[in-house]
């Protein structure tokens, strides 16, 4: 049954790693090597069972394939999910562990820290191998991610105002902000910094006091900040959290944040024909992995601000892509990131020989 799964979703590699002494049970997806090595996160959640981290694990690398791809990158897309609960399961020895079996990859995939996880995690990891970015300045690498993120989703934001309204000013609009994480929290300091009115709404009670307290936010119950009458609805927490059931409820004119998988692309069909403007998740969200991509190389704050940049025109060609071809934005995204791995994958062929076409359209969905 996996090798049916891998020979569908166009995977390389799965690694299940496991270790009873450290309580390690962990999954590294490689997805696709093309660009370069795979480079992805490690997530950390209580997992009902294997089969859903295994699911998961799939399913994101696939994503980091595409997201990578799509922001001009030379790596590939893999990911990681560690089994346990973020909040008592976390050990160094847990971390150390995780750390030798991305090293016995030999750079195949490169790690970094993700949902669950954070900078002090990598820099457990970072004792056990040279392959993780994300580690503390002090270590060459460029610190917490989050910041880079919610940077470049204000990118994709600016180009998503400007398509639909005109303008890329951001204090004009209101905006819903579902998710106050991390990278949420950020985003909602970026808005608020720019005059943006805020609602704001998460299922932990004291974030939502903070966004109120410091950024001068309203708050909103969890299950109605659907109903918001917002200019932009922002996804920053739950994957798929814009549906069949929630996607009629939208009052907003655009649709634009930082979670991964916000709707799916069946979903994303039916925004564009309520004239929702969807700017897609994977091409806003890049901004943290561009800014750990450079770590590869040698990290520059400054060139990784000038990369993150970039974000507003790559959702600027998506959009006059889905405009041409008269498809939704979701659909867009991924041709222009399957057209740049196929060119970029033949070039790495001796002459004379052609690259097997890549997989289509990820057979549905992100």
């Amino acid at each position: 049954m996996i090798f049916e799964t891998l020979e569908t979703s166009g995977h390389e590699q799965v690694l299940f790693c496991h270790n009873p002494d450290a309580g390690l049970k962990a999954i590294i997806a490689i997805h696709n090597t093309v660009l370069g090595p795979a480079l992805g996160g490690v997530r950390m959640r209580h997992y009902a069972g294997t089969e859903d981290a295994l699911r998961d694990a799939l399913r994101l690398s696939r994503t980091m394939t595409y997201k990578n791809a799509l922001a001009g990158l030379n790596v590939g897309g893999g990911k990681a999910v560690v089994i346990g609960e973020p909040s008592k399961d976390k050990t160094e020895a847990l971390f150390r562990s995780f750390g030798r079996y991305v090293d016995s990859l030999g750079g195949r995939y490169i790690t970094a820290e993700d949902v669950g996880t954070d900078v002090n995690d990598m820099e457990l990891v970072y004792r056990e191998t040279e392959y993780v970015v994300g580690v503390h300045q002090v270590h060459g690498g460029s610190g917490d991610p989050a910041p880079f993120t919610a940077y470049g989703a204000l990118q994709g934001l600016m180009a998503a105002l400007n398509r639909k309204f005109g303008n890329e000013e951001i204090g004009r609009y209101s905006y819903a902000v579902q998710g106050l994480g991390h990278i949420g929290m950020e985003f909602v300091k970026l808005l608020k910094e720019r005059g943006a009115k805020l609602f704001v709404a998460d299922l932990n009670p004291a974030l939502v006091e903070r966004a109120v307290d410091e950024y001068g936010a309203e708050a909103v119950k969890p299950d109605e900040i659907y109903d918001v009458a917002a200019d932009v609805f922002s996804p920053c927490a739950l994957e798929y959290a814009i549906n069949e059931q929630t996607l009629p409820r939208l009052k907003a004119k655009v649709v634009c944040g930082t979670a991964n998988n916000q709707m799916s692309h069946a979903t994303g069909v039916e925004a564009m024909k309520r004239g929702i403007l969807y700017a897609p998740d994977y091409a806003v969200n890049a901004g943290g992995v561009m800014n750990v991509s450079l770590e590869i190389d040698g990290y520059n704050r400054e060139r990784a601000m000038r990369l993150m940049r970039n974000i507003y025109h790559t959702v600027g060609k998506i959009f006059d892509l889905a405009d041409k071809e008269g498809i939704a934005p979701q659909y867009a995204a991924d041709r222009i990131a399957e057209a740049r791995i196929e060119s970029i994958g033949k070039l790495k062929l001796p002459l004379g020989r052609t690259a097997p076409r890549f997989m289509g359209h990820l057979r549905g969905e992100h």
